[in-house]
């Protein structure tokens, strides 16, 4: 029987301690979690923004540049520090990695999309955590994507994977931005189409990163459409990913 699969995406701001460079600390902890869930049965892939942020961290670069080119470079830098991370710390554990750099074209070409499906399966039979990022140093618009809400999303499309876990620097989706109004309430649980989704998703701030929270939420419609369900979840919290599995309720779950 084909095990449970989840794509766990986790973000710039988060991974990088908001642009301190990359926080090994946190990603240690999401790997004990993630190596323990494994154990269980499910499949995880793992898709990680990082490779811009960390590569200006590297650079000496304060502020993120407007050109193209030199966030190109900035991301070709930075996914060395990405990928000797992840590599490093799940070794620990005797689990391998693997990089799997993708273009929004790779997952809407028909062929290409086979040919990586193919590959993702053998790697998760080969109990691999395969670590996917948007190829930001030849693809243009994608650096624009959405910081890989959208590609994990289409990641769990193709999967077909039970659940998209998106970790953030946000606590979920709220009814109103809590940065600014004390009152605003955490949404527990919502449908993929409640018309309210929308609407609230722009009120709730992002950091470094190039999606925000609007982009999470058109990312949890896009992973639907394989009944795939989102949470959306402070990668922070004690212990979340290991709770999510247990079956408590963190975060913003945005069901099917």
């Amino acid at each position: 029987m084909k095990n449970k699969c989840w794509v766990v995406k986790i973000g710039s701001a988060l991974l990088t301690n908001n642009g301190k460079g990359i926080d090994k600390d946190l990603i240690s902890r999401w790997v004990q979690q993630i190596v323990h869930i494994q154990s269980q049965n499910v499949d995880i892939v793992i898709v990680s923004s990082g490779s811009i942020v960390e590569g200006m961290k590297r650079l000496g670069w304060k502020d993120k540049p407007s050109d193209v080119h030199k966030l190109q470079a900035a991301a070709a830098v930075g996914q060395m520090g990405l990928v000797q991370a992840y590599e490093y710390l799940f070794a620990k554990h005797n689990v391998h990695t693997a990089q799997i750099l993708l273009t929004q074209d790779n997952l809407t070409n028909t062929q290409r999309f086979e040919n990586i499906s193919a590959t993702l399966n053998n790697l998760l039979e080969l109990g691999t955590i395969p670590v996917i990022n948007e190829n930001d140093t030849v693809a243009t618009e994608e650096i624009k994507f959405g910081d890989n809400d959208t590609l994990a999303a289409l990641v769990a499309n193709l999967l077909g994977a039970e659940k998209l876990i998106i970790l953030t620097d946000q606590k979920g989706v709220f009814d109103d931005d809590p940065r600014n109004n004390t009152s605003a309430n955490l949404i527990e649980k919502i449908h993929f189409d409640d018309e309210k989704l929308e609407r609230v998703a722009g009120k709730t701030g992002g950091s470094l990163g190039s999606g925000g929270m609007y982009s999470k939420v058109m990312a949890a419609k896009q992973a639907a459409n394989s009944k795939t369900s989102t949470s959306i979840a402070w990668g922070r919290e004690e212990n979340v990913l290991l709770r999510i599995y247990q079956g408590e309720h963190i975060g913003t779950i945005i069901h099917c």
